[in-house]
């Protein structure tokens, strides 16, 4: 597991453009964290990262928002929050969207944690509000120098 610390959101985004610059087709990303840990702001430098433009937006009401860009590859960034068991997962058609050919981004991931990918890079997030944030990465120890 590899842990970072971030004071700001401009840290957090930095991070995560770095991560977004190393992702390739096939990559889910998992995240791990309470209500206003950042998950969506780690998305959008992922996003960034990728090349894709700034127009990453929490799925809350969506369940899924789709960001996508002539040569780029798609993201899909779906939101778990109200996604509890398999059942439910299945009635998303989370499993229709096209894995292998894009990258997955998936927001309250612990309300699916058993149905992820047995290599998704899972991210958790701790802290809120003003306060700093601990990044844990894990999936992936060749990331440990993200940040230099």
């Amino acid at each position: 597991m590899l842990t970072f610390h971030s004071n700001s959101p401009a840290q957090t985004h930095a991070l995560a453009r770095a991560l977004g610059r190393r992702l390739r087709k096939g990559t889910c990303i998992a995240f791990f964290g309470g209500l206003g840990a950042g998950k969506t702001t780690f998305t959008r430098g992922l996003a960034e990262g990728l090349g894709l433009p700034d127009l990453v937006s929490s799925p809350t009401f969506a369940l899924v928002n789709e960001y996508h860009a002539p040569g780029c590859v798609s993201v899909y960034h779906f939101d778990m929050y109200r996604v509890t068991s398999a059942e439910a997962l299945e009635t998303t058609g989370f499993w229709d969207y096209p894995a292998e050919d894009s990258i997955f981004v998936i927001e309250w991931a612990e309300n699916i944690a058993e149905e992820l990918p047995e290599n998704a890079l899972r991210i958790t997030i701790t802290g809120s509000g003003e306060q700093p944030r601990t990044i844990s990465i894990e999936g992936d120890d060749s990331l440990a120098d993200l940040i230099g």
